[in-house]
């Protein structure tokens, strides 16, 4: 496998003609995206039944199903383990899926999110038997599942279902390497041990390592001016030998020219990089109030549907940007919108479901506190 091989074009955060209904997928401008994408040689999109709330699948049918020959492209789709009540259900969402898509087999396919209720789910319901099956039956020509948790949960499951699976796909990045929370070395090390492929998401964590402080950008930028940081983050996944996927998702043009270029001259990262990557990701930790991915699966466990992940990201910047009263102003519009912060009732049903393990009630006391005291957008 090439380096270049190894791009994927995640399709969890499309071009959007509304930024706020992500079913509103600007499909012109995807099509030009996967146009250049597959001119240039690639072709892996990931997708999911619960991306742009079921869009995603369609738009992938329409900028790619309808447009390419089965052959010349790749598909991955993830069953909405969540949302599985009993058996019958795997073979519910798998044809909807497939409906969905207009295609009759699935390149790969993955139980989404294993972590601990959702192994729960996927155990009562039979899920690893299921798509053990949907390979068998060539559903599905290769399975895994996605994961989000630690080390420890990693192991017991490819003790249990490895022999038959083919690929993990983990959340790893430079700055969640030796993170102790989300153990992403342990985990990759557990896959390599068992001998399966590593598909990387959230290679940029959700955005945060490329949107840092200024002090960060500089330090970036002196270093070398001539690479994005995102080129970085992309090169630390690229470089691991295991690692066979890296999904990235891109809602604009810029994003993808900048991916194909750091694919199309790659450079494994030199030791004085990762060095200097290191570096960056203790003064990242420092610099990020809330380590939040914005995956949005605490939305979906939260009986008040509070915005969680709006709110971290509201608050992170205005952490890095102390100097600007703006963010008070989009913090009262969100309450307005949607639900306050403060509608929180600390049941902490969230917290089995957060992929950082963040304490996330206590945190939205910390953003309630932050724009709600002694900080006036009119001062």
């Amino acid at each position: 496998m090439t380096y270049k091989s190894k791009f994927g074009f995640g399709c969890m955060r499309l071009p959007q003609t509304d930024a706020n209904n992500p079913t509103k997928i600007d499909q012109e401008l995807f099509n030009e995206m996967v146009d250049i994408y597959m001119e240039k040689g690639f072709n892996y999109f990931d997708t999911s039944y619960a991306y742009h709330g079921g869009a995603s699948e369609t738009a992938i049918r329409k900028a790619v199903v309808e447009r390419y020959p089965r052959e010349s492209y790749q598909i991955c789709d993830k069953m909405p383990t969540w949302a599985l009540t009993s058996e019958k259900d795997n073979d519910k969402y798998v044809n909807e899926m497939l409906e969905r898509l207009g295609i009759d087999y699935f390149d790969v396919f993955f139980i989404h999110n294993i972590n601990v209720p959702w192994l729960k789910l996927a155990e009562k319901c039979n899920t690893f038997e299921y798509v053990k099956k949907m390979k068998e039956n060539r559903i599905a020509k290769k399975i895994g599942f996605s994961f989000h948790d630690n080390s420890e949960l990693l192991k017991k499951v490819l003790d249990k279902y490895g022999d038959f699976l083919d690929i993990v796909q983990l959340e790893l990045n430079y700055l969640d390497w030796e993170d102790p929370s989300i153990e992403a070395h342990k985990c990759y090390d557990l896959c390599v041990e068992h001998g399966l492929d590593v598909y990387v998401m959230e290679p940029l964590k959700g955005g945060v390592i490329v949107n840092p402080s200024d002090e960060i950008k500089s330090e970036f930028n002196s270093f070398n001016p001539d690479k994005s940081i995102a080129s970085f983050a992309i090169r630390f996944c690229a470089s691991l030998e295991h690692v066979k996927i890296i999904l990235s998702g891109m809602s604009k043009m810029s994003d993808l020219e900048d991916n194909i270029d750091t694919y199309e001259n790659f450079e494994v990262l030199s030791d004085e990089e990762s060095r200097f990557l290191e570096k960056m990701a203790l003064k990242l930790r420092e610099s990020v109030a809330v380590p939040c991915s914005e995956c949005g699966y605490c939305i979906k466990a939260c009986p008040e549907e509070i915005p969680i992940p709006e709110y971290f990201n509201l608050y992170n910047t205005s952490k890095n940007q102390p100097e600007s009263d703006i963010y008070r102003l989009y913090y009262d519009k969100l309450g307005d919108e949607k639900v306050p912060a403060d509608e929180c009732t600390y049941c902490e049903t969230c917290l089995e479901h957060c992929t950082q393990k963040i304490n996330i009630p206590e945190e939205l006391e910390k953003v309630c506190e932050h724009f709600e005291e002694g900080f006036s957008p009119y001062a």
